[in-house]
């Protein structure tokens, strides 16, 4: 009994020795060494400008749903008026000749024109009267002689456009007076054609008819598509005014 005794503090005394041995020879843990790659980096791709498509051009002739030939003319105070410098705003262009029976119906007679071209500017409309008349016809107006006869049609000097070599109205198609454009926001043409549906000179038809014009004028500040965008032109012949061709 005492030999087995000692036997089993011998063993204990052996296991003691034994355990901080084992422990010394566990390896430490070694910090993980960074994965490498021979791939090289991708190089840095500058990322390109967004390149703006291309600005439609305008046609030469006047056409519907197309920009808008632009012009420079002078107005009836001397100053230089660009169609171009009104981009952002609804424009409407009328062809004009005080003395032809058409636009007395719409001015003299009725004085049906100046106050819609007083409304339609007074809500941000830009309205130009053109007139195409070549020096010696009917129509043309200069000086003051042209100032005196603006002021009794109760128009704007500022608005009345001085085409005698005819070039816009060439460039326009203007057929009649009146014939009557309308201009969007964009610069594109969107209506072309007659002030109203009733082709007559009378005063009286001018309530009864459906004014092209003020209704093309409305769809666009709703944001619509213009309903009607072409009808035909009716007045007094504009094209045998011109100046001309050179």
């Amino acid at each position: 009994m005492k030999t087995t005794l000692l036997s089993l503090a011998a063993l204990l005394a052996l296991a003691l020795t034994t355990v901080p041995a084992l422990s010394e020879d566990k390896a430490e843990p070694q910090p993980a060494t960074p994965r490498t790659t021979d791939k090289p980096a991708e190089p840095r791709v500058e990322a390109k400008p967004e390149e703006k498509p291309a600005e439609e051009k305008a046609p030469e002739f006047a056409t519907i749903d197309k920009k808008a030939p632009d012009f420079t003319l002078k107005n009836a105070e001397g100053k230089e008026v660009k169609l171009s410098d009104y981009l952002g705003k609804i424009v409407v262009l009328e062809w004009v000749n005080y003395d032809c029976p058409f636009v007395k119906k719409f001015y003299a007679n009725s004085g049906h024109m100046p106050k819609l071209q007083k409304e339609q500017r007074e809500a941000g409309v830009v309205w130009l009267s053109i007139c195409s008349s070549a020096k010696g016809k009917q129509g043309h107006f200069e000086g003051e002689a042209l100032l005196e006869r603006i002021k009794k049609e109760k128009a704007d000097p500022a608005f009345y456009l001085i085409d005698d070599n005819s070039k816009v109205g060439r460039a326009y198609k203007a057929l009649t007076t009146p014939h009557m454009f309308v201009i969007d926001a964009k610069g594109v043409l969107r209506y072309q054609g007659a002030i109203d549906s009733i082709r007559s000179g009378k005063t009286e038809d001018i309530e009864k008819a459906t004014n092209y014009v003020t209704q093309a004028l409305k769809e666009l500040k709703d944001g619509k598509e213009v309903s009607t965008k072409e009808t035909k032109p009716y007045g007094c012949d504009t094209t045998s005014k011109f100046a001309v061709a050179n």
